[in-house]
């Protein structure tokens, strides 16, 4: 896969990647694909870079998950999680059959109109606790699918708890282990799937310590954001994802 080491500047180039990656993880609990492979895919073959995307998402979620364990609520995050479990597969089955291109475009789509609707809404009306745990595990089966298909586990939960109302802190503490489960079965897929090269984990070490101190940087700072902020941080952060998506799908 990488035929001769990275120059300088190749090198440069893969772990600001990482370390912006993890510094938005860190802070905002999602990210890391859409802003690292925005790099990557510059500087690496295309094979490495959804594996090591992978990997490096892992270890920045396992990152912001340490600064909210105390809100870590397991009798409401389990209906996300074992929706995720059910939807990956579905999802990486799916992803033989369809086209990522139509999936692509229409999830970033959405989330462009999504998000500028928030961002333009004056009044603030959460759904509360409708639909109960039926409608949560849907949502992880969905957020699940997305991840086995597109490596887009964190949106649609991530959207479907702040509808749901509450603190960053508790938000978090459901879509953080969520994203986690779902990347680390996406990781074990790739492994088996034997996309996990010598090659592409020499690179992976250098670059998880980047994304590790990206992602404590990240949490250390969204420690100091107040909940009203937080939530505008996150919709830009969608806003821009969903531009993100739209540029790759639409790119020749």
């Amino acid at each position: 896969m990488f035929a001769t080491p990275l120059d300088p500047a190749t090198l440069s180039v893969v772990l600001a990647g990482a370390v912006v990656a993890g510094f938005i993880t860190g802070l905002a609990g999602f990210g890391t694909a859409l802003v690292a492979s925005g790099l990557w895919f510059h500087a690496l073959p295309a094979a490495a870079v959804p594996p090591l995307v992978a990997l490096s998402s892992v270890a920045a979620q396992v990152v912001g998950l340490i600064m909210v364990r105390k809100a870590f609520d397991w009798s409401r995050a389990s209906p996300y999680l074992a929706g995720g479990v059910i939807g990956v597969p579905l999802g990486t089955v799916a992803l033989a059959a369809a086209s990522p291109l139509l999936l692509r475009t229409s999830v970033g789509a959405f989330l462009i109109i999504y998000a500028i609707y928030q961002l333009m809404r004056r009044g603030k009306r959460d759904i509360g606790v409708w639909g109960g745990k039926r409608a949560d595990a849907i949502i992880g089966i969905g957020g699940g699918f997305l991840g086995g298909f597109a490596g887009l586990s964190g949106p649609l939960p991530l959207i479907w708890l702040q509808l749901r109302g509450g603190e960053p802190d508790r938000q978090r503490a459901i879509y953080q282990p969520f994203n986690l489960i779902v990347l680390t079965l996406a990781s074990a897929g790739m492994a088996v799937s034997g996309r996990m090269t010598m090659a592409m984990l020499r690179i992976a070490l250098l670059c998880l310590p980047a994304t590790v101190l990206g992602a404590w940087i990240g949490a250390r700072v969204y420690g100091g954001v107040s909940a009203h902020t937080f939530q505008r941080l996150v919709l830009f952060l969608l806003l821009a994802s969903g531009c993100i998506l739209l540029v790759q799908a639409l790119a020749p």
